[in-house]
């Protein structure tokens, strides 16, 4: 429906939610292997790093980033997914589609064999999605969700507040008044 409307639109998937599916795939590698390791009666290394491997490298704090250099020195599944998530950081340096595209690939197949199934179930996807995310870079890197995930959450909070209405019609003036910040009519009852 939309490409007959905007046959010049393009469909693009953008960074941040590659990165939070990445994320997610590489807590759940931490936990299951900090699950694993306190049932096998290990020394709990993983106890307290989550924020650690979560955080982008530069917002960690010095005890963080110690934390993290421990942790990586054990040959622990984690420290393996880890290193692989942040060597995907590295696609979005590039800025041809073509060149985006072979290391994407490369790092699909990577990924693949690695045995970590949170983490091939994102390669999975990201190869899927692939079309979409390299539109990101012919698009120059210039647009991204936001907009749209902001315009999504008003309209979440706004029906969360319509909670009540009996009509559509009553739902949608009050969509319009949240989007368009349109003023609110003065109340037709009086409270005495």
């Amino acid at each position: 429906m939309i490409a007959k409307k905007l046959p010049q639109a393009l469909h693009l998937l953008d960074r941040y939610h590659i990165v939070a599916n990445l994320n997610k795939a590489l807590d759940q590698v931490r936990a299951g292997e900090a699950r694993r390791l306190k049932a096998e009666g290990y020394v709990p290394h993983l106890k307290h790093t989550r924020w650690c491997f979560l955080k982008r490298r530069s917002n960690l704090t010095n005890k963080q980033r110690m934390r993290l250099r421990q942790v990586l020195r054990y040959d622990l599944v984690t420290g393996r997914a880890y290193l692989k998530a942040q060597a995907l950081q590295l696609l979005w340096r590039y800025t041809s589609p073509t060149w985006a595209g072979r290391f994407l690939d490369a790092w699909c197949r990577d990924v693949m064999r690695s045995r970590i199934e949170p983490l091939k179930k994102v390669a999975r996807s990201l190869r899927e999605h692939r079309p979409l995310i390299l539109n990101w870079f012919a698009a120059k890197k210039q647009y991204n969700a936001g907009i749209v995930e902001g315009l999504n959450a008003n309209a979440k909070l706004r029906f969360r507040k319509a909670y009540g209405f009996r009509t559509f019609q009553a739902a949608e003036i009050a969509l319009y008044h949240q989007l368009g910040r349109l003023p609110e009519p003065e109340s037709t009852h009086r409270f005495c």
